[in-house]
């Protein structure tokens, strides 16, 4: 064999295994690529600490915090004015309606003129008692001088019993007298009461607010008596403070607590902020509810009647969270899919609130790890897998 012919061979032979090499090599490369496309795809989701909050959900209708009505406390006279009509904001002490006075002006006088003569009647008595008292003055003095003078033998018998009798009298009429005085202090008394009243009753003839709120309904009517225990002719709400009362359910009551916030939806209004005044003291047999009060802020265009939903917010913290869908749960506890490297680990936690899809994790996941953002049963410690683009 020539020289030529033997570096052909070894030639030939080094290209040989040189192509052995590197069709080795692809089919590796291929067959690693394989075993990797056959791993599970999953979507994995970082724990976030964030803020979460716990709700109750409410609805009811808006309805006045304090309802004032107001009635006419004079009753048999005309309605002469009306000073306010429905939603009207009045301070207290307003005029709302005149009632006419005529009447009430005459007894006024009436219990004026009364009085005037029981108080001339105290200057009668006061007369009368010292006319009385000069009298016994004079009795007494003639009595000791009779006395006296029975004594030296200058005046008889008949003349001193004339004299003990008149100083009787006289002590008699003063008693009288003092007694009178008493009586005229009491009818100036009962004289100044009903002049009292008489000025109160025309007073009344002026129909006011008692507090400052806002004109919710009218029955007063030009020409009409009102008369006693009828229906109000005005109703007001005070401070025109309109709240809602809201439903709740009975499983949500131990939630709640007075002074928690809220966020009312309110028919043709939007978004009204407001807090918890009145936990709900009962719940219905029938439908399992109790009524709450929800103090709103003020807005002039909240009105007695509209419809209104939203939510008691009951708790707001800052938390670690996860998808909830991330969270396997069963008889036997609740765990999450912790990936690391390409590989499951799953690990037992303990959940707390669910906010806005995701759920708070109490103890047993750390801020940043990797989860399988929905989790399934058939992953098991150890398996591996792949994550979604």
């Amino acid at each position: 064999m020539t020289a030529t012919c033997r570096i052909t061979r070894i030639a030939i032979l080094a290209l040989a295994l040189s192509l052995s090499g590197s069709g080795l090599a692809a089919m590796a490369e291929t067959a690693g690529a394989v075993e990797q496309a056959e791993l599970p795809v999953v979507t994995l989701a970082d724990a976030e600490r964030g803020w979460i909050e716990a709700r109750v959900p409410v609805s009811g209708s808006l309805v006045a915090r304090q309802e004032v009505q107001v009635h006419a406390l004079v009753s048999g006279h005309e309605i002469t004015r009306l000073e306010a009509e429905v939603g009207d904001r009045v301070e207290a002490g307003a005029v709302l309606a005149r009632l006419s006075e005529d009447v009430l002006s005459a007894q006024l006088a009436q219990a004026e003129a009364e009085y005037q003569r029981a108080e001339a009647g105290i200057s009668q008595a006061e007369s009368q008692i010292a006319s009385a008292e000069a009298s016994l003055t004079q009795a007494v003095a003639t009595l000791e001088r009779t006395r006296s003078l029975r004594q030296s033998g200058n005046a008889s018998q008949a003349v001193l019993d004339q004299a003990i009798a008149a100083e009787a009298s006289a002590r008699a009429a003063a008693a009288s007298a003092s007694d009178g005085l008493g009586v005229a202090r009491a009818a100036l008394a009962q004289a100044a009461a009903a002049r009292r009243i008489a000025q109160l009753n025309l007073g009344h003839a002026s129909v006011t607010a008692p507090v400052d709120g806002v004109v919710v309904a009218r029955t007063a009517r030009l020409g009409a008596i009102p008369g006693s225990g009828g229906e109000p002719l005005f109703t007001l709400i005070a401070g025109g403070e309109v709240e809602l009362e809201a439903d709740v359910i009975e499983t949500a009551l131990s939630q709640l607590k007075a002074g928690d916030a809220a966020e009312i939806q309110v028919a043709g209004l939007g978004r009204v902020q407001g807090k918890l005044r009145l936990v709900p003291a009962a719940v219905d047999p029938v439908t399992r509810l109790g009524p709450a009060r929800i103090a709103l802020d003020p807005d002039p265009r909240l009105r007695p009647g509209l419809f209104a939903s939203g939510w008691i917010i009951t708790d707001r913290r800052e938390a670690v969270t996860v998808p909830a869908s991330a969270i396997l749960a069963d008889a036997s506890g609740e765990r999450v899919q912790v990936v690391k490297d390409g590989q499951i680990e799953t690990r037992e936690v303990r959940g707390g609130l669910v906010w806005q899809g995701r759920r708070e994790i109490l103890d047993g996941l750390a801020p940043g790890e990797t989860v399988v953002a929905r989790a399934g049963a058939f992953f098991r410690s150890g398996d591996q897998v792949r994550a979604a683009p």
